[in-house]
Formats: structure tokens, C-alpha cells, sequence
């Protein structure tokens, strides 16, 4: 086998860190290639879920002896506390790798200091090879441990006049199949979907994922939240069946904030003290302008059916824009079809002072 560049490597081991999204919280998704002392690929690994086995582990149980000498290439920083799971720190070391690449530092104090650790044993280390890339591909975990709340996700589907259902209230389907398809995709990669009771109230969602195949439900299902201020989530609404787990997170349990509704920055902290890193908030219009008027959105996904109802609710209402010059700017960086309809993803720009 020829050997390939550290680059190449990490290129790699992104693709592999990425197989592990939706499985591994509130772990990092992780992955590592491993070269031997020559430059050829000699194991591959990828934190799968967890509690499992960490990407290091798998790459170096595949390369054995051939370890010894090589490169270790791996996307965040490894480990160096025992949990579930021994230190990777401590494998690389016994392994007798002489280098150790690393895209991005480990953020959370528990886990960090494997680079000290590795330096420390007299192996080499190098930081910040295709941090970008692999930064954006753990952008919601690492994001929830930088700050202490989970990455939101805004999701909405919409008419290319911006409605999210016609004028006597009627919104299934607006989308075609292949964008709700979509939808369940992007659901398997969070921990938690929200919504508002009065999308409860107004559609009786399941807010579940389905098999993308054979429409069976997933084996993992994210939480389902409700934001519901007064209690008034129906006994027998479909979010309460035994599919998924939910929380119905009220006022009263959770705090309220100045428009006596739920807190919504208590309650992702609730969230993230429950182990749930990304969020996907879906519905409805009014929850959504108060989690955009807040700045608590980081990314924005739009599914735009190429339809004009001329009436009908809007996809979003108040978030704190009266004028123009406070419109919330957003950097689109991604355009995609999807079926006949268009998914935009783009994320708020931050705003200045």
C-alpha cells in the first residue's frame, strides 16, 4: 500500500468521525487513522457510541504491532482521564507511536491534557492540521462544551412566500417526501427536538425517526420537548406515546422568563445538564422568534417548497426585528435540492455591540 501525506490522513479521519453523528452523545464524534513508520494506512478508527470503544482504540487495535513508530492521526485531541473508557493518551503511549496529530484541542477540563501527556512521554506532537474541517464537523458538540448549552438547530418548512400552512390552517404536506425524508435524517443527528405546545395542539406531531428505508422507527430516538408554559400538552397527544422519551418542560418546573413563558436559556441548560448537546427546534413560528430574538439559534435549516399560498400563517413571527436595520442577517453555506424542493442552510451573523 503507498503511504499517504498526515493531510490526507486527517482528511480521512473527518470522514471517519463523521459515521459516528447521532450515536455518540454527549461524546465528541472522533476519528483516527493511524500510519505506520513508513506512511501507509495501518488502522482506522471512529468513536461509534458511547460507552464504546474511542476511535483510537479501534484504529490502534486494527494496526498492532505496526503501530510502533508511526503516526497517530486523529481529529481531536485524545483523552486523558479514565471514564467509561481508559485514557487514549495512555494507549498512545504504550503503543510506542513517535507522532501524534491533532486537528483541535480538547475544550472540557475532565478530558483535556492529552497533549501534555504525550509531549510529556517524549512523543511529538502537532496541533491545528484541518482544524476548520474538523471543527465544523463537531461544530455542535464542541459548541455545547465551550459554553454550557446545546447547538440549536432552527428547522422550517415553507412556500417560497414564506408560509408555513394556508389560510384555514391546513400544512401537511407542504413539502414533498423527499425533504420530510430529509428532515429525518437531520433528526437522527440531534439529542432533543423542540417544539411549542401550540404546534402540539394545532398538528398532534410524533416527532420521532423513521427508518429512511422501510418507514420503521429508528432504535435511537432523540428527546422530545415540549415548551408548553401553562401544562396544556393533551394526556393522549401523539408526543406522549412510549416511541421516544419526553419532556414536557413547563414554567413552573423550569422557570419563567419575562413574558412568563418557559426560560428559554434555563432551559437549555437543563438540557445540557440532562447530556443533550444539539437540538433541533421545529415548530412553531412564535417559538422560533423567541429563540431567534434571544440569539440562541446557531444554525438555520429552511425547506422551501416551490408553492404560493398568498395567505396562510408565516414561518416566523417576532423576533425582535421592527425595522430593517435590525433584521437578523444570516450567512448562507449551503444550498441544496432536495426533490423538488430547495433546502438552505445558513447561520445567523453575529450581531455588533
Amino acid at each position: 500500500m503507498a503511504s499517504v501525506s498526515v493531510d490526507e490522513a486527517m482528511r480521512r479521519a473527518i470522514e471517519l468521525a463523521a459515521r459516528g453523528l447521532g450515536t455518540t452523545s454527549p461524546n465528541p464524534v472522533v476519528g483516527c487513522v493511524l500510519l505506520d513508520a513508513d506512511g501507509e494506512v495501518v488502522g482506522e478508527g471512529f468513536h461509534a457510541y458511547a460507552g464504546g470503544p474511542h476511535a483510537e482504540i479501534v484504529a490502534l487495535a486494527q494496526a498492532g504491532h505496526r503501530a510502533k513508530g508511526g503516526t497517530a492521526v486523529v481529529t481531536l485531541e485524545p483523552c486523558d482521564h479514565t471514564g467509561r473508557t481508559g485514557p487514549c493518551s495512555d494507549a498512545l503511549v504504550q503503543a510506542q507511536v513517535a507522532r501524534v496529530v491533532i486537528a483541535v484541542p480538547d475544550p472540557t477540563p475532565v478530558a483535556a491534557g492529552g497533549a501534555a501527556t504525550l509531549r510529556a512521554a517524549g512523543i511529538r506532537v502537532d496541533l491545528g492540521v484541518r482544524a476548520t474541517e474538523a471543527e465544523n464537523g463537531n461544530v455542535a458538540w464542541l459548541t455545547a462544551m465551550r459554553r454550557g448549552w446545546p447547538y440549536v438547530i432552527w428547522k422550517y418548512a415553507a412556500t417560497l412566500d414564506g408560509r408555513s400552512a394556508a389560510a384555514d390552517g391546513t400544512s401537511m404536506w407542504i413539502t414533498s417526501e423527499a425533504a420530510r425524508m430529509d428532515v429525518h435524517a437531520l433528526r437522527a443527528t440531534v439529542d432533543a427536538v423542540i417544539v411549542g405546545v401550540g404546534t402540539v395542539l394545532a398538528d398532534d406531531p410524533r416527532l420521532t425517526v423513521r427508518n429512511l428505508r422501510d418507514g420503521s422507527l429508528a432504535i435511537r430516538q432523540p428527546l422530545r420537548v415540549v415548551v408548553d408554559s401553562a401544562g396544556r400538552t393533551p394526556l393522549d397527544a401523539q408526543i406522549r406515546d412510549a416511541a421516544a422519551r419526553t419532556w414536557i418542560a413547563t414554567a413552573a418546573e423550569v422557570g419563567a422568563g419575562p413574558d412568563g413563558g418557559v426560560d428559554l436559556p434555563a432551559l437549555l441548560a437543563a438540557l445540557h445538564a440532562k447530556g443533550v448537546r444539539a437540538v433541533l427546534l421545529e415548530g412553531g413560528p412564535k417559538l422560533a422568534g423567541a429563540f431567534l430574538a434571544a440569539g440562541l439559534v446557531d444554525r438555520v435549516v429552511g425547506y422551501l417548497a416551490p408553492r404560493l399560498l398568498g395567505a396562510g400563517p408565516a414561518a416566523l413571527v417576532d423576533a425582535g426585528v421592527t425595522t430593517i436595520a435590525e433584521a437578523i442577517d444570516l450567512e448562507i453555506t449551503d444550498v441544496t435540492q432536495i426533490g423538488p424542493d430547495l433546502r438552505i442552510t445558513a447561520l445567523p451573523r453575529k450581531r455588533e455591540g
